[in-house]
């Protein structure tokens, strides 16, 4: 393998040899958030170090996917038969392994600046490598560290007709981006190496994430041990979830932009903003029994209650597979321009999809284009459509194949001819999705690659540094962005909210990290900043710990995301805040106004006890009404099964569900001592006499138990078992 770029081998330790005899064996490795990571490459640099000392490996990078194992014995009996079937032929990311269980070598670091949800709050080392950083601020801190190589999992572009590209897919997000610093910093003098893992089940995707195969210097080319990718099963969505998702879909304008999370309360959302659309008499019975309009004005003044006739643009660093869901719907269907004049005029409903010889003389009058035509002008026309692909400008005039015309918009022959000939029928290059990323089902990732090409061209993988603020960029600056992401939606979750107005999404106040912050700072930030957009931050209102329900909504924290200077729009099962421009004591009250009942005395105490709440407010009767069971009558209003646990699909057997509420109580149940305790002393005497969950006990691998701690699994199983039962019989069972 020569040194020159875009080399392709087939023998990854050969590949890892290039990289070394490039950088040397100081090697600081940047590689991408989530699935774009190339395991074969990475596995063998990894296992390069690890049999080498004098390999310094520092591992730079965010969110390393590895498959569930679980903490206890029955964890780790239910999660093994479900991951072996989504990860079994998925190469395991050697490193990450290393890094869950303590065993890195001393030669090897890794650094992430987003953990998955809670994953770390353990691990001593990764707390102390974690790298705190906006999302957009992500490549510049990777070059602060010190990146020499950087590599990705990328799609040939051999089967799309596309020799000599590849596709960024799941990852344009920094990698476009951090190319050119490299190549920068090898002009400079500093050696480095860019890989590129080539994986054909990866989707391919085309606009700004197909570049030059030969922007890498190492092509790694193995199709027959190409594998899956990794997929992030469904979460079940709970009926708490489902209203807060219910409340943000009635704050999304008709024509609008949305940015939504993964998790739970995203599918929420786009469950919601589905049944707004498609089913929008049942939506209706729900917001009519809220009073939606009546408690929330916010939402008569900044969303809708209609279905989505001009559509929704999505504007995302991540494309959750929600977004393709839209899509399908047809909600996800505003396209937007890579032209700040032309997209204006589409704002103003000057212009539409529709090509006329009108089109022209807008354009005309907007100074878009001259009269007569000039050879930019015909170029940019073709372009986007407005006149047909085969014109051509030649000798000062239109040409198209025998026919020939002055590009003078004021002679009416030359107009006849445009007409009759040369335009377009409809807008072209229009996109309805940019996205930074992506991870999710397969059914997802399968859904991705049977896409049409007319489809796939709908969607624009790109940098993150274009989505996630407003500065110029290479791909767009402020003024097209404004125009694209008109009535916006930048919609995130937070774990806690404080009465003050700030926002903790990503740590704990004892320092720890539980996530990162990722983008939420940079949308909620740029909520502020453009015309007519808003930041909705959604949460539960409570939580479970240690046996104990305890409010999401506090008096005041040790940490925060998102500081109070910057409150916006919040949401909860019980209700949206309206947070923007408000005074202290509105803040306070409209946030207590949607906390739940069990704590609004408490917080409202301590409100008032602070000088912010005049000592004679007392709870209006009607907010007091803030309760599980209220949840749960709300829901019930749009009728039976609109609410679904897992409303686009799930990965789980109808058995690993039942097994999975009875563990989730079981371990609710033991959260305490006293609980702890209890439940045992209730499962020795467990027994499944009548053989009712035969089945149950097979798939846990505990229907023949053999030692003591089997036997006692099994009883814990059978009495998990039987408690879900008595409760579903008495009607008290929860999604």
């Amino acid at each position: 393998m020569s040194g020159a770029r875009g080399q392709v081998s087939n023998d990854v330790n050969a590949c890892v040899d290039e990289v070394i005899r490039r950088v040397g064996k100081n090697i600081t490795l940047g590689l991408p958030l989530g699935l774009g990571k190339p395991v074969r490459f990475v596995n063998a640099l990894y296992q390069r170090a690890k049999d080498d000392p004098d390999i310094q490996l520092h591992i730079v990078t965010a969110l390393s996917l590895l498959a569930p194992r679980g903490s206890s014995s029955l964890e780790r009996r239910f999660m093994g038969p479900f991951a072996e079937r989504l990860y079994g032929r998925i190469p395991e990311l050697a490193y990450a392994r290393d890094v869950s269980e303590g065993r890195l070598p001393g030669n090897v670091r890794v650094s992430e600046f987003f953990f998955k949800a809670g994953s770390f709050l353990n691990n001593l080392a990764q707390q102390r490598h974690y790298v705190c950083t906006n999302y957009t601020h992500a490549v510049r801190d990777l070059m602060a560290q010190g990146v020499n190589v950087v590599a990705q999992m990328v799609a040939p572009g051999e089967a799309h007709g596309q020799p000599g590209l590849v596709s960024l897919s799941c990852n344009p997000d920094l990698t476009l981006d951090l190319i050119p610093r490299l190549r920068e910093l090898e002009a400079g003098g500093t050696p480095v190496a860019l890989v590129a893992e080539l994986n054909e089940s990866l989707p391919w995707f085309g606009n700004h994430a197909a570049i030059e195969a030969d922007r890498f210097d190492v092509v790694f080319e193995q199709p027959s041990s190409d594998y899956p990718l990794f997929s992030a099963p469904e979460m079940a969505v709970s009926p708490e979830d489902h209203l807060i998702g219910f409340y943000a879909s009635a704050l999304l304008k008709d024509g609008g932009t949305l940015q939504v999370g993964i998790g739970s309360l995203g599918a929420a959302l786009v469950h919601s903003a589905i049944m707004r659309h498609k089913h929008n008499d049942a939506w209706r019975k729900v917001f009519n029994h809220l009073r939606v309009d009546e408690q929330f004005p916010v939402a008569a003044e900044e969303g809708g209650t209609e279905p989505f006739e001009q559509g929704l643009y999505g504007c995302s660093e991540m494309m959750v597979d929600g977004f393709l869901y839209l899509m399908q719907e047809g909600i996800l269907t505003r396209e937007v321009f890579e032209h700040a004049g032309l997209q204006a005029l589409i704002n103003r409903g000057e212009l539409t999809s529709k090509v006329s010889l009108e089109t022209l003389d807008t354009l005309r009058r907007e100074k878009l284009i001259d009269s007569p035509l000039r050879a930019r002008d015909v170029r940019w026309l073709v372009r986007h459509g407005i006149l047909g692909e085969e014109v051509e400008f030649k000798g000062g005039r239109l040409c198209l194949r025998s026919h020939s015309v002055e590009g003078d918009l004021d002679d009416p022959e030359a107009r006849e001819i445009i007409e009759a000939l040369m335009l377009g029928e409809r807008l072209t290059g229009g996109v309805v999705l940019h996205g930074g990323f992506y991870v999710g089902p397969e059914r997802f990732y399968q859904y991705l690659r049977e896409l049409s090409e007319p489809q796939r061209d709908r969607i624009c993988m790109t940098s993150v540094n274009f989505i996630n603020q407003l500065y110029d960029h290479p791909f767009g600056d402020q003024k097209l962005k404004a125009a694209q992401r008109v009535s916006a939606r930048f919609i995130n979750s937070a774990m806690m909210y404080t009465l003050n107005g700030a926002g903790v999404s990503d740590g704990l106040e004892d320092g720890r990290v539980v996530s990162g912050v990722g983008g939420q700072y940079n949308f909620v930030a740029m909520a502020h900043e453009l015309p007519g957009a808003r930041s909705i931050l959604t949460l539960r209102s409570t939580r479970n710990a240690h046996g104990k329900v305890l409010s999401n909504i506090v008096f005041n924290y040790g940490h925060c995301t998102i500081p109070r200077h910057l409150r916006d729009i919040v949401v909860t099962e019980y209700g949206i805040a309206d947070l923007r421009g408000q005074c202290d004591e509105q803040v306070y009250l409209r946030l207590i106004r949607i906390s739940d009942s069990r704590f609004q005395p408490e917080l409202l105490a301590r409100a008032q006890k602070a000088g912010k709440v005049d000592p004679a407010f007392r709870l209006p009767p009607h907010w007091c009404n803030n309760t599980p069971a209220s949840v749960r009558r709300a829901i019930e209003q749009a009728g039976e099964g609109r609410f679904p646990a897992f409303p686009f699909g799930c990965d789980f057997t109808e058995e690993e569900l039942r097994l999975g509420k009875a563990l989730k109580a079981l371990k609710a149940a033991t959260a305490t001592r006293r609980g702890k305790l209890s439940t045992l002393w209730q499962a020795l005497r467990a027994r499944d006499e009548d053989n009712r969950y035969q089945s149950l006990l097979e798939r846990m691998g505990l229907l023949n138990p053999s030692s003591l701690r089997d036997r006692l699994d099994q009883r814990l199983v059978i009495h998990g078992l039987q408690q879900l039962d008595t409760s579903s019989n008495t009607g008290n069972s929860t999604t």
